[in-house]
């Protein structure tokens, strides 16, 4: 059998050993529920967790009691429109705006509540030459979504001036940034970027698949939307008291598991980043080739390129059979191929575990594929 080369951490990470050894002796030697027993090992749970939550809070620049575990990206967008408008404050007159730069998970929850009745309109924020939200062209808005980076291209948003640019238009809009690839690649400072809501998914950065991470930096201004156990202070038929954040946020058991290994995760991820001297030599061969056409820029994260006259997912096939995993298709950002006028696209994305022999070896099946 042929070595596999994977070439798709922007879709998800190969997990790091250090993680893989955290989930299992957790599971195997110290493996309790957390926030709800008093034996000394409920206890070495919650203190696992409590560690884990301060890494994710130092991690963005946020405060411990700001970060809610979620099972991921999707679960945490949804949750932030379902929150907005299950308030008593919440007016369904309110208009949100986002961008062609979006994921699916970024977009549908916002439009599919559109269409249900619950928003009165939704802008576009448009693009410019290089693909980049235009800030002089942010409309007046009661909500923005805010792509940190586009899964496509790659390409890191100016987020501290996209949300200035917004609150001059409307100093009270709530805004809320997916930064599921962006975390790969940057740092992120939620007080700089002055955010209201933040999200990212563990298996992007090496942790395991069903853990997240929900930023609410206003947590008391809000009423949570999932109820059940461990939020409750207490309750009768007449009234409940919730706990404060972040328990109020976490209704039911979480996904333990994969929380310990967030934390390791971001143990590596802080040492070593994903190397893009690999993505710049692909882009530099791939330039050569006339029928191919690169998306992204040099130094991009990623490399998403079209080649002429073949369907992206023909083009990732033969690279599969080749055993090269990259991604090919719309990669769930259906607005952003829509407005360059293309079904989809091939994506190579490098993760730590890559070395230059991986590139060099796909540039060269690609060479062979377009002659």
């Amino acid at each position: 059998m042929n070595k596999i080369i994977y070439l798709d951490a922007a879709a998800s990470a190969q997990k790091p050993a250090s993680v893989i050894k955290a989930e299992v002796d957790f599971l195997q030697n110290s493996y309790a529920n957390s926030g709800r027993g008093i034996c000394n090992r409920s206890v070495a749970v919650d203190d696992m967790v409590a560690s884990a939550r301060a890494h994710v809070a130092k991690f963005i620049n946020a405060d411990t009691n700001q970060i809610v575990f979620t099972s991921g990206a999707t679960d945490g967008l949804n949750r932030v429109v379902n929150i907005i408008s299950s308030q008593p404050w919440y007016s369904k007159i309110s208009t949100f705006a986002v961008s062609d730069l979006d994921h699916h998970s970024a977009r549908l929850p916002w439009q599919e509540s559109l269409r249900a009745g619950n928003f009165h309109k939704m802008y576009v924020c448009e693009l410019d030459e290089n693909f980049d939200i235009k800030i002089d062209s942010i409309p007046r808005t009661d909500f923005l979504v805010v792509t940190a980076m586009s899964n496509v291209l790659g390409r890191g948003q100016d987020v501290e001036k996209i949300i200035a640019a917004a609150r001059e238009k409307n100093p009270h809009v709530v805004t809320v940034v997916d930064a599921s690839q962006y975390v790969v690649h940057s740092e992120i400072d939620v007080k700089k970027w002055d955010c209201d809501f933040l999200v990212f998914s563990g298996h992007k950065i090496g942790a395991d698949t069903g853990v997240g991470v929900l930023y609410i930096r206003d947590s008391a201004r809000y009423w949570p939307e999932k109820f059940g156990g461990g939020m409750v202070v207490k309750t009768d038929e007449k009234q409940t008291t919730f706990a404060a954040s972040p328990d109020k946020w976490e209704a039911g058991t979480l996904p333990l598991t994969q929380i310990i290994g967030l934390d390791v995760a971001l143990d590596e991820i802080e040492k070593n980043r994903p190397d893009l001297n690999l993505i710049k030599y692909a882009y530099d061969e791939l330039s050569k080739i006339p029928s191919v056409k690169i998306l992204t820029a040099r130094d991009a994260a990623i490399l998403s390129f079209i080649v002429d006259n073949m369907h992206p997912l023909d083009v990732g096939a033969i690279l599969g059979a080749h055993d090269i995993c990259v991604r090919a298709g719309n990669m769930c950002a259906s607005w952003i191929h829509k407005r360059m006028g293309i079904p989809g696209s091939v994506r190579i994305s490098v993760g730590t575990w890559n070395t230059m022999d991986d590139i060099k070896t796909v540039v060269d099946i690609i060479k062979n594929i377009v002659k």
